[in-house]
């Protein structure tokens, strides 16, 4: 069995979806399954078994024979939330139960990181393991990615590591099952709704003088070219492989390039405005990110990423307009 935690959430469901596309029925869905509104993320997903978040530690000490592979993708993601306590237990305490569970039972573990890490990008975007400690992250979502990484890398440099593991620090993902996301949503979602409610789109305001209106830039990832990495790794498995790996695409592109990609997918002329970022993540906000590609390829990774406008396109006409998540078709198993 595959366990994926975060299941009913945004990439763990599409993860799921992926699986599904590729014949892998044998899943374990583990999340808090009680939104109403991650319902439609998770219910047809060909599986095994759901799990409740708080009963999977135990429930793998009865079952680990079972389970090949365990993606730990659930975390708390809000980057406004100033909650350190939550992070403490949700985004470190728990993922350290799940690291420790899996060098017990001799399981091969992909978890989520963070581009959060990197913070301003004062020390570049490069997934060298000798810049984790000289990081700053902004806010404290990313300062809890940030500890469980040193802490992983600590574990590692102990002997006390899964035979395989690798962090995944994710850039700016956007695509299919992130309906419920609220103000966490990617901007591609909020300019479709903003478009279809009224036709236009107003982006953030630029508050520093080297950066025009919408010129803020960031490694804008689609959700199905992640997904398509964790499989990868998933069959890798070569333990000289480990450690921390960037996934973005490795071109920065704007958020006016997203704004008008997003229109010409709807069929429509840009009509895009600008407002002050909110004050409340004005002084963290993140004007550049661009991911340093190059330690995932040398691993063997080949496949190319999908434009923006590419995936853009993708995610509006067959997601967005026509109101679908991402559902895996298939064949019934046999």
């Amino acid at each position: 069995m595959i366990a994926i935690t975060g299941a009913a959430g945004f990439i763990g469901s599409a993860l799921a979806a992926r699986l599904n596309e590729a014949r892998f029925f044998d899943l374990v869905l583990v999340d808090d399954f009680s939104r109403p509104d991650k319902i439609a993320n998770h219910e047809g997903v060909k599986c095994a078994a759901k799990v409740d978040r708080a009963d999977f530690i135990d429930w793998l000490a009865e079952n680990e024979s079972q389970v090949q592979f365990i993606f730990h993708l659930g975390a708390r993601t809000d980057t406004t939330e100033q909650n350190k306590a939550i992070f403490d237990e949700l985004n470190e305490a728990y993922s350290q139960q799940i690291w420790n569970a899996c060098v017990a039972y001799g399981l091969p573990l992909v978890y989520a990181s963070s581009a959060a890490t990197y913070g301003g990008g004062e020390h570049g975007y490069r997934d060298d393991h000798a810049c984790v400690e000289r990081l700053q992250p902004l806010n404290p979502y990313g300062v809890s990615k940030n500890n469980f990484d040193q802490w992983a890398l600590a574990q590692a440099e102990e002997g006390n590591a899964p035979y395989f593991w690798t962090g995944l620090k994710f850039f700016n993902v956007f695509g299919p099952n992130e309906f419920h996301k609220g103000r966490m949503a990617s901007v591609v979602f909020h300019t479709f709704n903003q478009v279809n409610a009224t036709g236009a789109m107003k982006l953030f305001r630029s508050h520093r003088e080297d950066y025009v209106d919408g010129g803020q830039t960031r490694d804008f990832v689609y959700v199905k070219d992640l997904v398509d990495v964790c499989l990868f790794l998933m069959h890798h498995r070569l333990p000289a492989s480990n450690g921390l790996y960037n996934l973005g695409t490795g071109e920065a592109r704007t958020f006016l390039d997203l704004a008008r990609a997003t229109f010409a997918a709807m069929d429509k002329e840009p009509n895009i405005s600008f407002i002050d970022t909110p004050e409340d993540i004005r002084d963290t906000y993140q004007y550049f990110t661009e991911a340093d590609m190059s330690k995932l390829r040398s691993i063997g990774y080949d496949q190319p990423f999908r434009s923006l406008e590419d995936a853009i396109e993708d995610y509006v006409k067959n997601h967005l307009t026509p109101g679908l998540h991402w559902k895996a078709r298939q064949e019934t198993p046999q």
